[in-house]
């Protein structure tokens, strides 16, 4: 393509070619500027006569200001451009070490729920920040901001989510860390439901009236064997062996996979369920499930249960506080049944286990009491 003809101006080093108005298509002065800086001769576009009301006095001006380094050369702007995009690339933002974190731990357990956590609670407030930037008091008005309206658990588990991320970068080097403890609001995880036995018969009732075969079963297996939410939509078929006596648990929390007893419940339920799937407890067109709330919270209405009682995680305390109350299982035993990584989170049912032992042993001194006192009787009588 030929070069198109350059005409002069009245300022040295300001010229310009004919062209075509982008917008009216009509001809248009397109006006160039030259000149020499550092040594190295430049030649720039300075604007258009219509589009960019750009006169060749404008230009001048515009030429004068470059040679004196009070604006940037085309190629200056290029290349601050170049180093600004260099520079956020090399950013480590909250939300950037969190991508990178995801990528590192993709099979992480909960790497679904910590998602979730991160788009909601974090990364509107901190993602675009350095973890440097961040200020104990932007976390605390977090915490204090979520505590209106979330539990103190789910808050716990959102500030330990940014705690991870912020150890993520500092440990493999990416950028500083932050400078203060991040305070985490107090947790009762002590709680601890338990069914009567009225509840418990209206919960059985309920279950056999449900229409909802894979919630009452899934409902009884929770309570059958202690198994967690999760633990139950993970379960499959092959997990189950009828002939050992034995289930195996898929990453239990906490811990690896273990096997915890098939009991005779638990089988019976199982036995007449029918296999759609691999799974026991199947969502969507056959693939592990993912949420069961809305079914077993109209079971849980039908038995009368309080509003407070999770009816899947309550039924998992109800099987261990029948076990410790019954004063036929120890600590420990219960410990490997419920699959609690340490001794502490079992303590809770202590108390059961220890009034259950008090009553056997109340009822020994009754036998020795009684004993004594038909001793004494005898002995008036023979008097």
């Amino acid at each position: 393509m030929a070069a198109k003809q350059r005409f002069k101006t009245d300022y040295p080093g300001v010229f310009y070619i004919l062209g075509e108005s982008q917008v009216s298509k009509k001809a248009e002065k397109i006006y160039y500027i030259r000149f020499r800086k550092d040594g190295k001769e430049t030649e720039e576009k300075a604007g258009r006569q219509f589009q960019d009301n750009m006169t060749p006095a404008k230009a001048n001006t515009l030429r004068a200001e470059k040679i004196k380094g009070a604006k940037l050369t085309n190629q200056g702007k290029r290349a601050e451009v170049e180093a600004q995009k260099e520079a956020e690339q090399s950013r480590w933002t909250v939300k950037r070490l969190w991508s990178e974190y995801k990528n590192t731990k993709s099979n992480l357990k909960g790497i679904i729920t910590d998602e979730n956590r991160f788009q909601l609670y974090l990364s509107s407030p901190f993602g675009d920040k350095l973890p440097s930037e961040l200020a104990a008091l932007d976390i605390h008005r977090l915490r204090i901001s979520l505590l209106k309206k979330k539990s103190p658990g789910t808050v716990k588990n959102v500030l330990e989510l940014l705690r991870r991320i912020i150890n993520f970068a500092k440990k493999n080097n990416l950028c500083e860390g932050i400078n203060f403890i991040i305070e985490m609001p107090e947790v009762d995880n002590e709680r601890t439901e338990d069914l009567s036995p009225d509840q418990l018969s209206s919960l059985l009732k309920a279950l056999d009236e449900s229409t909802d075969s894979i919630a009452s079963n899934i409902m009884r297996m929770a309570l059958f064997t202690g198994m967690r939410r999760g633990e139950l939509f993970k379960l499959q078929w092959d997990d189950i062996d009828f002939d050992r006596g034995f289930i195996f648990l898929r990453d239990p929390k906490g811990n690896k996979g273990q096997k915890i007893p098939l009991n005779d419940g638990a089988r019976q339920t199982l036995a007449r369920m029918p296999k759609t799937s691999k799974y026991v407890f199947p969502g969507k067109g056959g693939a592990q499930r993912v949420d069961i709330n809305k079914a077993v919270n109209r079971i849980k209405k039908a038995a009368g249960l309080p509003d407070d009682f999770r009816p899947l995680h309550g039924l998992r305390h109800t099987y261990a506080s029948m076990l410790a109350s019954s004063g036929k299982v120890d600590i420990f035993t219960l410990q490997k049944l419920m699959t609690h990584k340490s001794p502490a989170m079992t303590q809770r049912y202590a108390h059961l286990r220890d009034d259950a032992l008090r009553q056997a042993s109340d009822v020994a001194g009754d036998i020795i009491s009684e004993a004594m006192k038909q001793d004494r009787q005898k002995i008036v009588t023979i008097k």
